[in-house]
């Protein structure tokens, strides 16, 4: 069980409110999980005080899913993790492309919160722009 000491407690995103009109809080995985997806969706600059959080996963919506894209995105979403998320050590990204939809990435993403030992996952999709006439 994730320890909400370790990991916080805050604000869910986006900003709801609970049956009692109290502002609605997240912790212990789901906010752990909701801080990576927010990482993985903000572009750096976004942030006028922090202009360097994010990723350059929006990078890639032009590029379709060869393998050296998926590779490509594979690299930026470990790297913008292990740079912004440090509550997390991520085991594994695998990028693969959706059968059903080709401009759907899964992002798949295996970690661990440190001091625990219980490996989670998390599916982050990412849509890309399909090229002429594979739609």
């Amino acid at each position: 069980m994730i320890d909400d000491e370790f990991v916080g407690r805050g604000w869910a995103f986006p900003l709801d409110v609970t049956a009692n009109g109290t502002i609605a809080t997240l912790g212990g995985a789901r906010k752990l999980e909701q801080a990576m997806a927010l990482v993985l969706r903000t572009y750096p600059g976004e942030r006028p005080f922090r202009p360097a959080f994010g990723s350059r996963l929006r990078d890639f919506t032009f590029e379709g899913a060869s393998v050296d894209v998926l590779a490509a995105v594979e690299r930026e979403v470990r790297t913008s993790l292990d740079l912004w998320e440090p509550r997390v050590s991520v085991s594994d990204v695998l990028v693969r492309a959706d059968p059903d939809q080709p401009s759907l990435l899964l992002i798949d993403i295996t970690y661990v919160v440190k001091g625990e030992n219980d490996e989670r996952n998390l599916v982050h999709p990412f849509y890309t722009i399909p090229e002429e006439g594979d739609y």
